[in-house]
């Protein structure tokens, strides 16, 4: 008996050593795919998490309070040491990395959670069935590569999923524990996290046959950490509790008024979610993934995880509907445009798991060609169109990134060769700040609104305090208006370059000029002054 249980013991670590192996080299190759092309930044949120996760250490101010109040921290702090090289937050593998590993650990889960439930000889079989098509997804496979926060999210949930399975069926206290732990990642990266909490609470009360209040009661104190942090960090940040969710910089602070579809409009709200999961998931999975889970009513263990697994897609409908700040554009549908359809890649999981329980309800001896036609069934979208074109997240990025890869680029060639460190850029932060990480000048080089006390006093005061020797604004914002204010009685800037692209803001690159006072070295120099006493350190002088 103990020797069969070692045995079947040894059999499971192999298996998911095997499986962890080969989705490991898969995600590489598929990182390496993009970093070539040069996509790995294309959308202007996997720009902005790298740089957040890069002025954790790397700022004029650097520290907690650069963790930011909107987007939850986990991916940000899970990226913040390897942002910190140089060259992974220049080549922006840096966020590769992180989100390739928790693609690898979602691939993983789902795999040791669909051998869990499918016993027998259809377990292997239906596991692999799963995993192949989860793996095989292009437009995964795009977010894996990139700094967006999808892959550790689903890494989360399927974490979730799987200890609350094994939970089921071993009453232990370490799978609640892991339960929690799983579930307070997901709070901690995407607001779906927070959504879920109820519902496995419940379960883990409902599946429990002994101190049943205990273990929810457990999985809801460490699962519920992330909510509670997050309110108290808003608060002492921001002295608003609710900053994520009605603050300036929330999605329903930028969204606004503006109507999109699907507010409060259900059916208009389903339809632009479920024609976004087509478009992510491919329609042949969408069709068998959704028989799988109706299935579900048939297996009872499979029923928890279709429960599970669709309730992400829940929760972006409900939202479209109620809470004005997530709008899905698809290009099929009015406004026929691209914007947040990698939403849709919330119900990929449980078509996933779905077209697994169609394999096991097959008989034994067809099961093998069962699941090599559930998984070319799902992949013939991408085979008929092998191109990044035809997939929905790399699609939307470049779409939405052409005018700002422009402006970009031609800031940076402006500025790579012409700024000499320590002289600091009075700048902004968010989409500009890529100029900056593609010129590869440290953030620490760059005075932006979330550097305080340094940068109320510069916009407000500039005549006494803005010693930067560059600015780098868009037209119309604080530095265009501290620049302009600082000419009157203070230090003179020269707009030295107007970087203007179609359909994008104008860049203005200034130079600072302090009139007779300065010594103009030769052409090219950076000009010194009585002021330059006042410069920033340079990395050497540090």
């Amino acid at each position: 008996m103990r020797r069969g249980i070692a045995n079947s013991k040894h059999a499971r670590i192999s298996e998911t050593a095997a499986a962890i192996a080969l989705l490991s080299l898969w995600s590489a190759a598929w990182v390496w795919f993009f970093y070539r092309g040069g996509y790995l930044a294309y959308y202007g949120d996997a720009e902005a998490h790298l740089n957040i996760a890069r002025r954790i250490l790397d700022s004029r101010t650097p520290g907690y309070d650069q963790i930011g109040s909107v987007w939850l921290p986990l991916p940000h702090v899970l990226t913040m040491l390897l942002a910190r090289n140089d060259a992974l937050w220049r080549t922006a593998l840096a966020g590769s990395i992180v989100s390739g590993i928790a693609f690898v650990l979602a691939g993983a889960f789902l795999f040791r959670t669909a051998r869990r439930v499918f016993n027998g000889k259809a377990g292997p079989i239906a596991a692999i069935a799963a995993t192949v098509v989860f793996a095989t997804n292009p437009n995964l496979l795009y977010l894996q590569s990139t700094t967006m926060n999808e892959p550790v999210f689903m890494a989360a949930l399927l974490a979730v999923l799987y200890f609350t399975v094994r939970f089921r069926d071993t009453q232990s206290w370490m799978a609640v524990c892991g339960a929690g732990l799983a579930a307070l990642c997901g709070t901690l990266t995407r607001y779906d996290g927070w959504f879920l909490l109820p519902f496995v609470t419940l379960f883990v009360l409902i599946a429990a046959k002994r101190q049943r209040v205990a273990k929810a009661a457990l999985f809801a104190a460490i699962a519920s950490l992330g909510p509670l942090y997050w309110f108290g960090h808003n608060w002492w940040c921001c002295s608003n509790a609710l900053d994520f969710y009605n603050g300036p910089y929330s999605a329903k602070g930028i969204q606004g008024s503006a109507y999109y579809p699907g507010l409060g409009n259900w059916a208009k709200a389903w339809l632009y979610f479920r024609t976004a999961v087509r478009w992510c998931a491919g329609a042949p999975l969408v069709w068998l993934g959704a028989a799988g889970l109706i299935a579900c009513v048939a297996v009872r263990k499979a029923r928890w995880p279709a429960l599970l697994l669709v309730l992400p897609g829940v929760f972006y409908v409900w939202s479209m509907h109620s809470s004005g700040g997530t709008p899905i554009f698809v290009p099929d549908l009015w406004p026929n445009t691209y914007y947040n359809s990698r939403y849709g890649l919330a119900l990929f999981p449980a078509l996933a798991f779905g077209a697994a329980v169609l394999v096991s309800l097959v008989p034994a001896r067809a099961q093998r060609l069962a699941a090599a036609a559930v998984v070319l069934a799902a992949a013939i979208p991408w085979l008929i169109q092998p191109r990044p074109d035809a997939w929905i997240t790399w699609k939307e990025s470049q779409v939405n990134s052409v005018a700002r890869r422009a402006w970009t680029r031609e800031a940076a060639e402006y500025l790579a060769p012409r700024y000499r460190r320590g002289t600091g850029i009075i700048t902004t932060f968010g989409d500009i700040t890529g100029i900056f990480r593609t010129a590869g000048i440290p953030l620490r080089e760059t005075l932006t609104w979330d550097n305080w006390p340094h940068w109320p006093a510069a916009v407000t005061r500039p005549d006494e305090f803005l010693w930067e020797e560059w600015a780098v604004a868009m037209g119309g914002d604080p530095v265009q208006t501290a620049v302009l204010r600082a000419g009157v009685n203070g230090p003179r800037y020269e707009l030295v370059k107007i970087v203007m692209t179609p359909h994008a803001p104008v860049v203005e690159i200034y130079h600072c000029c302090i009139g007779l006072t300065q010594v103009t070295r030769d052409a090219n120099s950076i000009h010194e002054s009585p002021r330059s006493e006042k410069r920033l350190p340079s990395d050497e002088e540090q």
